[in-house]
């Protein structure tokens, strides 16, 4: 499963109790829209996580580059790897179309059809991720999100029963 992702500075909705009396509470956020972006993919069949910063744009170029991390880092004698992932546009840039023919018998890409997350399993990592690192905290600067979300992929990077079963199709 491979995806992106970005993740704002400015926080994310928060819940919370509130004294009765307290009529209008404050919640601090960063005057900002900052953010920081990532390519990430899950290996199914151990819930290794491969990620890789952006802090430009998603682009073909971007995604080319990922790829070949990803496929540097899948691919094993004697298996094939399927990275399953979304239709965006710069998935199919014709900048690395030579490439992805070239490696289709060992290392092929399936689209999921047009508007459809819920197929797209790691969106599943995402959520799991801003649930753990981000929601209900005040980041003051960008760094803070990106040390604190970093930490997570970090142990995220090594084999884990708790991705595969995340992300798995059951």
């Amino acid at each position: 499963m491979l995806d992106e992702v970005h993740f704002q500075q400015h926080g994310s909705s928060c819940r919370m109790w509130v004294a009765p009396e307290i009529r209008d509470p404050v919640l601090l956020h960063a005057p900002t829209r900052e953010s920081v972006g990532y390519f990430g993919a899950v290996r199914l069949h151990d819930g290794k996580f491969v990620w890789n910063q952006e802090m430009e744009t998603f682009d073909g170029q971007t995604f080319f580059a990922f790829l070949k991390k990803l496929r540097q880092r899948a691919t094993r004698p004697g298996r094939r790897v399927v990275v399953v992932l979304d239709n965006a546009r710069f998935h199919h840039a014709r900048l690395h179309r030579q490439w992805r023919k070239e490696c289709e018998g060992r290392f092929a890409l399936l689209h999921l059809p047009p508007y459809s997350p819920e197929l797209n399993t790691i969106e599943r990592t995402w959520k799991l991720t801003r649930r753990l690192c981000t929601h209900n905290r005040y980041f003051a600067t960008l760094n803070e999100v990106i040390t604190t979300v970093e930490r997570q992929f970090q142990r995220w990077s090594s084999p884990n029963v708790q991705l595969r079963l995340l992300c798995s199709f059951t």
